[in-house]
């Protein structure tokens, strides 16, 4: 295999969700396995089916959060790197488009950018539940290529009255206080705020957390809202990073996995089934512990599948009751695991059948 003319290095990062605030954090919740679920204060759910969420309780507004992530990420640059340095985004839209008449995503994000002192806003990704991890894929391939120095992706969801509104109306959240993926009698997914920044870098620009080593993105195409139930384009997504990443199923020592708790995470662990076979790596969910953050949720996953491979250790799937046979995989229930590779994949899905696979290297 040729080696690429530049190696993506993640050398900053950052994160705020319902676990608290800072990057250990998160790390810190998702291996002691204490799922931040509780009754959402920030707005009336009277009425609601569900009333429970994974917020954090001194949010400010998502420009104030997203703000906070990029400066802390970004610590290590000085002022004139961050003014060479573009943003890449993942947000549903502007906070107020639908109270304001010049609200726009578009203002958002340069706003942004002036705040934190980035050259500008290059991309903004609401592709949904992928918006993150497709952004990573398109930095990482920017810095192997040679066609970036720099690149800060940041993204964030805070739990707000529409999204809930449309997720209780449709039945999609838990009605039981609790997500549960790849569980028996689970009953749905549970909102979260996710909050997250990473800058990457070629390989040996600075200090290195990790190496964003492979990526991969597919679509199945098979239902607006139903992912394929053989998982067929979590299949190709996954293949594709072990494929960039020179390394086959056994060389994977962790997968941090989409599944929320809702009827799609038997497709997904049919895919896995499929891609490792009898190399079965250990699989949690972190979205057990601190939600389902929308657009924000594939970058904070990202991070803490970093810190854990950093650790050397494979974070818990909280919430199980039973094992589910449709979800035969090698779940991690009873407790934090060693990590056996340096190799960890985190995957995420997206309404439309959009799959993204991310393979990181602890260093």
């Amino acid at each position: 295999m040729t080696e690429p003319p530049h190696r993506a290095a993640i050398t900053g990062l950052a994160a705020v969700s319902a676990l608290g605030r800072g990057a250990q954090a998160q790390l810190a919740g998702a291996l002691a396995g204490a799922a931040a679920f509780g009754p959402v204060r920030r707005f009336d759910t009277g009425g609601r089916r569900v009333a429970d969420a994974a917020t954090l309780a001194d949010a400010g507004t998502l420009a104030d959060e997203l703000t906070g992530v990029i400066e802390e990420a970004c610590a290590g640059l000085s002022t004139a790197e961050r003014a060479e340095t573009p943003l890449l985004l993942g947000v549903h839209g502007h906070p107020d488009a639908g109270r304001s008449t010049t609200a726009t995503t578009a203002g958002f994000a340069r706003d942004l950018a002036a705040r934190t002192g980035l050259a500008g806003v290059a991309r903004i990704y609401t592709c949904a539940c992928v918006s993150g991890s497709t952004a990573v894929a398109d930095a990482a391939a920017e810095i192997r290529d040679g066609r970036s120095g720099r690149v800060v992706v940041a993204a964030g969801y805070l739990v707000e009255p529409d999204q809930f509104a449309l997720f209780d109306a449709g039945r999609a959240l838990a009605n039981d206080g609790a997500a549960r993926p790849f569980s028996s009698c689970r009953s749905g997914l549970l909102l979260g705020d996710a909050v997250s920044a990473v800058v990457l870098e070629p390989f040996g620009a600075r200090e290195t957390l990790a190496e964003v080593a492979g990526w991969g993105r597919a679509g199945d195409a098979h239902h607006v809202v139903r992912p394929d139930p053989e998982g067929a384009g979590m299949v190709r997504a996954v293949e594709a990073a072990l494929r960039r990443g020179g390394i086959g199923p056994a060389d994977v020592g962790y997968v941090n996995a989409n599944a929320s708790g809702a009827d799609g995470d038997s497709a997904e662990a049919a895919a896995l089934r499929r891609v490792f076979g009898a190399a079965q790596p250990p699989v949690s969910s972190t979205k057990s512990v601190h939600g389902h953050g929308l657009e924000g949720s594939g970058l904070l996953e990202l991070v803490i599948t970093v810190l854990a491979a950093q650790a050397g250790k494979v974070p818990v799937n909280v919430g199980h009751l039973g094992p589910d046979p449709a979800c035969d995989l090698d779940l991690v229930l009873d407790g934090p695991r060693n990590a056996a590779s340096p190799y960890a994949l985190t995957v995420n899905a997206a309404f439309g059948g959009a799959n993204t696979a991310l393979l990181v290297r602890s260093v």
